[in-house]
């Protein structure tokens, strides 16, 4: 196949990227190479310099699926830019965190996904998810000596069957897996496909709502608190302006700010700035 090389205007790092959170089903498969699943689809993603990447598709699907996906139209080092520099340490997350970009993904999946997380650290949470989707979801082909299967859709998730939630038989264990791992997150999952396949125009609503009402259509799904409702929003609905607090980012707001930080100094790229913090926070330990 074919590699398109794209340069960004600004920085692109996949190695921050694949590491920040937000994304589940990047493999590295050598250094500076991600094996990235999404869209129905496995791309080959590959950092040549800290704006340029090239990915094996051509200029067409690139320009109408990888651009979007990458949010290469956002200006990121300009949001750095824009960091309070009496502000030590989100000046060195900042620095730390340059290149990562938060990834237009598909909300169905980031909402399941995310749903998953709960009580999750990130390699069980890849583990879950690439579970449900061997259960579940479509072949897409075998790469890297592996069987890759798309994310399931509503109609293919709606088929999942769990007996200890009263289904006939185990899905997982029809599609030769041990088990799901899921534990009380499969009701979650079961009632959220159940109630987006009622109403199949919903995802689209959400897509139109303001922050405010998205965030509150959010908490309305079984399973979904704060936490969740913020993620999703934020990375499955594109929504900048969210900040996640998970336990990385408690521990640097209670740590580093005594218990208080206001995030909406950087609004509307508040959860741009979470993820430098989380990035930065995690990787040093904080």
């Amino acid at each position: 196949m074919e590699k398109y090389i794209a340069k960004l205007g600004d920085s692109i790092d996949l190695k921050k990227t694949a590491d920040s959170g937000q994304c589940f089903r990047w493999k590295e498969t050598e250094e500076g190479t991600f094996r990235v699943t999404a869209f129905d689809r496995v791309r080959y993603f590959t950092q040549i310099d800290s704006h340029t990447i090239s990915i094996d598709c051509g200029k067409d699907e690139y320009n109408t699926v990888w651009k979007s996906y990458l949010d290469a139209d956002t200006n990121y080092d300009g949001i750095i830019a824009k960091i309070d520099p009496h502000d030590s340490f989100l000046t060195k997350a900042g620095e730390f965190g340059r290149g990562i970009r938060i990834l237009r993904q598909d909300p169905l999946e980031t909402l399941i996904t995310f749903i998953i997380s709960q009580r999750k650290n990130i390699p069980a949470i890849k583990s879950c998810v690439e579970k449900l989707c061997q259960a579940a979801g479509s072949f897409i082909g075998e790469f890297d000596g592996e069987q890759v299967f798309a994310f399931p859709s509503l109609v293919e998730l709606s088929g999942l069957s769990c007996q200890k939630c009263g289904g006939e038989f185990c899905s997982y264990k029809k599609a030769g897996l041990d088990s799901c791992s899921l534990g009380y997150r499969m009701p979650y999952i079961q009632e959220t496909v159940s109630r987006l396949l009622m109403n199949p125009d919903l995802i689209e609503y959400l897509c139109q709502l303001d922050d405010e009402a998205l965030y509150e259509e959010l908490l309305g799904f079984k399973g979904v608190g704060k936490k969740v409702a913020n993620c999703t929003a934020l990375f499955g609905f594109h929504r900048l302006d969210f900040f996640p607090i998970d336990v990385w980012i408690k521990r640097v707001i209670d740590e580093v700010y005594g218990g208080t930080f206001d995030d909406r100094q950087y609004s509307p790229y508040a959860g741009v700035i979470q993820q430098y913090m989380f990035y930065y926070g995690r990787s040093k330990g904080i």
